[in-house]
């Protein structure tokens, strides 16, 4: 299937991968013109293909989220003849795709070392909790112990109060650092022509956003939990404004963005200790508590639209009624409806970058039933006849 000037058109990606960090990893490379196909079965299909009413069809609305543009078929690899199968469609792919626990892929017979005997230039994604080597591999993990691990979650909240675990895109943040890597690893064995093994581990994405902290606690400096704060501007933080839930961020860099905001909510006597930036870092519960009052009378999207024109860092905290209704995203298609027969179309979530020279990008299709892309994959690409896949379907090899 030929996605015409998309970047990654022509490329194929075998995708064994389940839940939601490898999913959403092939799931941005099919955005961008790859065919991914999907590889699930009867009995064991991805956790996230849970039924489900929503959009007034039964499908899960976080399957939709990794899983739009994909094909799906089913093979039962726990018969060697699924996974023979496999091999040949990992023989005609570029990529293959996998985020089990370390150890179970090898199990099945579609390991590395035995996928790199079929398909002598193959790229294998491997995405786990912690990794394919060291003491932690064999732990299984979901995208809070992520948090957790990587000591994202401890510096996430405010310092009175607990590590926040639970709500990082920790899934997402790892299948775009796996996208990257496989993307990258697709551009070395073009110039080399090898095979490369790509090892990802979501903790360790985890770890390299704490940065700065993590420096700190090198040198014997404990990194305090910083809530909303920021090391180098105040005010920096979410503010409450006259009408319930509607909260203004707000980010003030120097002192000139300092009076600026004083002129736009009408408070040209501020205490002149805070006129300057270490006297407001210095000051800073004193800076919050003054926003929050003057805040409190103020229309949060009109006094945001003033600030941004006046040049100050502000904008209402959107929940996702503001998203979905918001031009400037449908514009630039960074929201797209879709739509399929039987089905009410309904807004998905576009391709996040714009390509100049290439139009043919983004969500093409919806998320695939299960095993609706048998006759394309089994029939056209491993030439398997009518009587053949029955007779495979009878052997629940195809299940």
């Amino acid at each position: 299937m030929n996605h015409g000037k998309a970047p990654l058109a022509g490329v194929r990606i075998a995708d064994f991968t389940i839940h939601a960090a490898g999913p959403f990893c092939t799931h941005l490379l099919a955005q961008l013109g790859a065919e991914c196909i999907k590889i699930e079965s009867r009995t064991r299909p991805d956790a996230f293909r849970k039924p489900h009413a929503v959009y007034g069809r039964m499908q899960a609305a976080t399957f939709d989220q990794v899983s739009a543009n994909k094909l799906s078929i089913r093979l039962n690899l726990k018969q060697p003849e699924a996974v023979a199968l496999a091999k040949r469609l990992v023989a005609q792919s570029d990529i293959a795709a996998e985020s089990f626990r370390p150890g179970v892929i090898k199990r099945l017979g579609l390991g590395f070392d035995e996928l790199h005997k079929v398909k002598q230039d193959i790229v294998m994604l491997s995405l786990s909790s912690c990794g394919q080597s060291g003491p932690d591999s064999h732990f299984a993990g979901y995208a809070p112990l992520f948090g957790a691990w990587g000591g994202l979650g401890w510096m996430s909240g405010y310092s009175d109060g607990p590590p926040m675990e639970m709500r990082h895109v920790m899934d997402h943040s790892a299948g775009v650092h796996a996208a990257l890597a496989t993307v990258a690893a697709l551009h070395q064995r073009r110039r080399t022509g090898r095979a490369q093994h790509v090892d990802l581990a979501a903790r360790e994405v985890a770890s390299a956003m704490i940065g700065d902290a993590l420096l700190q606690a090198s040198v014997g400096v404990a990194p305090a939990r910083p809530g909303n704060g920021d090391l180098g501007m105040a005010p920096h933080g979410v503010y409450p404004t006259r009408q319930p839930d509607r909260w203004l961020t707000l980010a003030v860099r120097d002192d000139a963005q300092w009076r600026k905001l004083l002129r736009v909510l009408g408070q040209p006597n501020a205490d002149p200790r805070l006129g300057t930036v270490q006297g407001r870092l210095r000051l800073r519960e004193e800076v919050d508590g003054l926003l929050t009052q003057w805040l409190s009378t103020c229309d949060a999207d009109e006094t945001a639209a003033r600030l941004q024109q006046a040049g100050v860092s502000a904008h209402v905290s959107w929940n996702m009624q503001d998203i979905a209704d918001d031009p400037h995203l449908r514009e630039r298609k960074a929201l797209v409806e879709v739509s399929a027969a039987g089905i009410a179309p309904r807004l998905a979530v576009g391709a996040p970058a714009r390509f100049a020279r290439s139009n043919d990008i983004g969500i093409r299709r919806l998320t695939p039933t299960l095993g609706q892309d048998e006759d394309y994959v089994f029939g056209e690409l491993l030439g398997l006849d009518t009587a053949q896949r029955k007779e495979l379907e009878a052997r629940e090899v195809i299940l």
